[in-house]
C-alpha cells in the first residue's frame, strides 16, 4: 500500500489535488460535484482523480448513481501516517 501511496501522491501528476480530496475525504463522505466545488476543480478531473484512488484502494463509493458518495478505505486509513509523511512532500 505504501509503494501505491507515493505512487498516488508524489510519483505522478495530480498528486496536489489528490491530497486536496483526500483532506475534504477526510472531514466527511462528500460526492463529486460537492468535491469539485469546494476544491475549485472540473468535475470530469474530480472524477479522474477519484478512479485513481478508486483503483489503488484509498477511497470507496457508496453507490453508483449521480451523487454518489465516496468515503476514505479502512485499508487506507490504516496507512494514515505514511499518508502524511508523503503529502508532506506533495505541498
Amino acid at each position: 500500500m505504501e509503494k501505491a501511496l507515493w505512487y498516488l501522491f508524489a510519483g505522478s501528476r495530480g498528486g496536489a489535488n489528490r491530497v486536496r480530496i483526500v483532506r475534504e475525504l477526510e472531514a466527511r463522505p462528500r460526492n463529486t460535484n460537492e468535491l469539485a466545488d469546494r476544491l475549485d476543480l472540473d468535475y470530469n478531473t474530480v472524477s479522474h482523480h477519484l478512479d485513481m484512488l478508486q483503483d489503488h484502494d484509498v477511497v470507496e463509493s457508496g453507490g453508483t448513481d449521480y451523487g454518489t458518495l465516496f468515503f476514505l478505505t479502512d485499508r487506507f486509513e490504516q496507512h494514515w501516517e505514511a499518508f502524511e509523511s508523503i503529502s508532506e512532500e506533495v505541498s
